[in-house]
């Protein structure tokens, strides 16, 4: 049974910091990420990272968010800086095999909420 289990979403002031974390189990993935969705809106990419370390970042992440993978460990980490309002949404970790044109596996998502 494939699973990918979050963890550290939580309430952060703006202009804070907040590392998201993600353990995948029963699979190994070419492709792991994170997308997030917001109240009323789509989910989109915000991040993701291949197992030869190619990085892909939506526009609002690139220069604040940051992806790192374990490989042997197979975890994938988000590390968000410099977090606005408007990053409030919840964040699910994502598993892509290669060959596919999306995410074959989904976390059940952890809550990031940026407030004062």
């Amino acid at each position: 049974q494939v699973q990918l289990v979050e963890s550290g979403g939580g309430l952060v002031q703006p202009g804070g910091t907040l590392r998201l974390s993600c353990a995948a189990s029963g699979s190994s993935f070419y492709d792991m990420g994170w997308y997030r969705q917001a109240p009323g809106k789509q989910r989109v990419l915000v991040a993701t990272i291949t197992t030869g370390n190619g990085r892909t970042y939506a526009e609002f992440a690139k220069g604040r968010f940051s992806i790192s993978r374990d490989k042997a460990k197979n975890t994938v980490d988000l590390q968000m800086n410099s977090l606005q309002p408007e990053d409030t949404a919840v964040y699910y970790c994502s598993g892509r095999h290669y060959g596919d044109g999306s995410p074959n596996s989904w976390g059940q998502g952890t809550q990031v909420t940026v407030a004062s």
